[in-house]
């Protein structure tokens, strides 16, 4: 079924950058239909779940402005808080940091975020894929299509528009990860070496079991798969896996341009993932909230949405580039023989170690 209806904004995909812009462009007054291929949303699971608390992202991202209006994790999306964060060479003599963040109920977070939009003003349409998008309409795979004037692309790295008027390449980590049952401790702890050459294992404890997987860049992986490196990695965990989960990061950092015309790019689909941590939750919350309040005042008050652009870069810009640098150092390090980074990873490399992952420059004394 079609609606001629012109809408404001249309926005594609309803994971935390969709939602976050339905929420905010609503809330200024714009009609906002959220369309996403998925019902419910934030199912299946595709990611680690770790986020910072707003307190620890006060720390990384220090020029972005109100946290606690932009992140409003409820409890029952909160399945563990932990205060320390492991860093782990191939030796498995960890690195320990403090680290305040929070282990989500991935589903139930992506829910809370679809009902702020919700009651903000924002519609969703659930269950429906989009297949192509023209000028100003969103064509559905079922025949059926939808009409806005400004349509966001939050569709990951598949994303139809990003597909269709863009054309970038991001270096991408396929990850893979399990569910598993069991007694893992408090810390949260990041791998680094051999076991996911280019990219990193992780162990986040839930409040019953662990979400446990890896990244890798497959240039790096010497002609072996994603599964052999998940398999060897996820053994060294005892437990029952209850899921078994996979997906893809972009990994080459945010793209230089966001918008043309009346196409705006958010999230994945725009490349807001931390290079050197693989954060991408929050980063595309923030980006996302950038993206509602700018095509709100478009829609009212003629700002340009090229505006959406400054703001990222006065909010994000500096952390960004910094993780560019960190991962690319990385990118070249983690090419060392395990023996090797065992010795770069100790007591006085500590700092520049935590500083790279906490997307500050590296290289500072203090």
């Amino acid at each position: 079924m079609s609606d001629d209806v012109l809408r404001d904004v249309i926005v594609i995909g309803g994971g935390p950058a969709g939602s976050t812009v339905a929420r905010y462009a609503a809330e200024g007054g714009a009609d906002v239909l959220v369309i996403d291929g998925r019902d419910p949303i934030g199912s299946p699971l595709q990611c680690g779940e770790l986020v910072p608390t707003n307190d620890e992202m006060r720390r990384l991202c220090p020029n972005v402005p109100d946290m606690d209006d932009l992140f409003q994790t409820p409890e029952d999306a909160i399945s563990r808080r932990s205060s320390k964060m492991h860093i782990v060479p191939p030796s498995g003599k960890p690195l320990r940091f403090n680290f305040e963040g929070f282990v989500l109920n991935r589903v139930r977070h992506d829910e809370a975020l679809v009902d702020l939009a919700k009651e903000s003003g924002a519609d969703y349409l659930l269950g429906e894929q989009v297949k192509s998008v023209e000028g100003d309409t969103v064509f559905l795979k079922d025949g059926s299509s939808f009409r806005a004037r400004i349509i966001v692309g939050a569709g990951g790295h598949n994303d139809p528009i990003l597909r269709d008027y863009w054309e970038e390449s991001f270096t991408k980590i396929p990850v893979k990860f399990v569910l598993m049952e069991g007694d893992f401790g408090e810390a949260v702890e990041l791998h680094f070496g051999s076991m996911a050459p280019g990219g990193y294992a992780w162990m986040f404890p839930k409040g019953s079991g662990a979400n446990i997987g890896l990244g890798i860049q497959r240039r790096m992986a010497k002609g072996r798969s994603l599964n052999e490196f998940s398999e060897e990695f996820i053994s060294k965990y005892s437990g029952e896996i209850t899921f078994q989960g996979a997906g893809s990061l972009p990994m080459s950092g945010s793209i230089q341009k966001f918008v043309k015309g009346n196409y705006l790019l958010v999230g994945d689909a725009a490349g807001m993932v931390l290079p050197s941590n693989g954060a991408g939750i929050t980063i595309a919350m923030v980006g996302g909230r950038i993206a509602g309040q700018v095509i709100a005042e478009h829609l009212k008050d003629g700002v340009s949405l090229s505006e959406y652009e400054v703001r990222w870069e006065n909010q994000m810009g500096k952390v960004m580039r910094n993780s560019k640098r960190s991962f690319r150092f990385g990118s070249i390090i983690f090419r060392l023989p395990d023996l090797l980074l065992n010795l770069l990873f100790n007591r006085l490399t500590r700092r520049i170690i935590w500083r790279a992952v906490t997307c500050r420059r590296m290289f500072w004394i203090f």
